[in-house]
């Protein structure tokens, strides 16, 4: 019986949030703890890749981090976003949370339906004369969105945008840490319960995840995975909450 939820974000500022109808629902307590949290490079060190945002027509977002640090750096970089700059997202819902840095136009925004940068890569191609920048954290260190996007043969260019750094467990939030549930949107994450909790036996733990790479590190950890997000029926990590605990139910 899950009565006990860990998700792995920060707590929503909104009360509307599906989180605390599900709390209502499913008589359950989700506490919101993340595992880490994200700093931006400054513009000093973004400037050491070399990169001018202005030689680029289009950017690819994988998240919101990759949203707010590329508007910030452009602000400090005083760097005037173009009217015509394309944006394209892994999915919907990080495409419509570009409206908080401009204006949003259908000819202008596009997004995927899995949150898996090889199902956006077919829309990329109908745009094939556009130059690519794709804002990264540090923690990305493989070459797969490289291989993926040469493969292609789209003009591309990856850069570092922001870092994680640890989001410690105090020691009473460890004597405290028993959950029945705990949710992880990235790796990093992952590899922050095993850094908080070296012991740490899964047992009857369920762990749900959002994101294929995520998926992949809690396999590569030797843990369990019970829940994955996104799928066609459940592309929010709520979504699949909510159809799993009705399932168990």
């Amino acid at each position: 019986m899950i009565k006990k939820i860990l998700i792995s974000q920060p707590k929503p500022t909104s009360e509307k949030s599906p989180y605390f109808d599900i709390e209502k629902e499913f008589n359950v307590k989700c506490d919101f703890h993340p595992f880490f949290k994200v700093e931006g490079l400054t513009s000093k060190e973004f400037r050491q890749q070399k990169i001018n945002i202005l030689d680029y027509t289009a950017v690819v977002f994988t998240s919101r981090h990759a949203i707010d640090n590329f508007f910030k750096l452009a602000k400090d970089l005083r760097v005037t976003i173009p009217e015509d700059m394309k944006y394209f997202c892994v999915i919907e819902n990080i495409a419509f949370y570009i409206q908080k840095y401009v204006q949003y136009r259908k000819r202008k925004v596009f997004f995927g339906n899995t949150g898996k940068l090889a199902d956006l890569v077919p829309l990329m191609m109908k745009h094939k004369d556009e130059k690519y920048l794709i804002p990264m954290s540090s923690a990305h260190q493989n070459d797969d969105v490289k291989t993926l996007l040469d493969s292609k043969g789209l003009n591309h260019k990856e850069c570092i945008m922001y870092r994680t750094v640890s989001n410690d467990f105090t020691e009473e939030e460890k004597k405290a840490f028993d959950y029945d549930m705990l949710l992880f949107f990235s790796p990093t994450g992952v590899k922050a319960l095993k850094k908080n909790f070296p012991d740490f036996e899964q047992g009857d733990i369920k762990i749900g995840t959002f994101g294929t790479s995520t998926a992949q590190t809690v396999g590569d950890e030797g843990l369990r995975l019970d829940m994955q997000a996104p799928t066609k029926e459940h592309p929010s990590m709520s979504s699949a909450l909510k159809a799993f605990l009705k399932e168990g139910k």
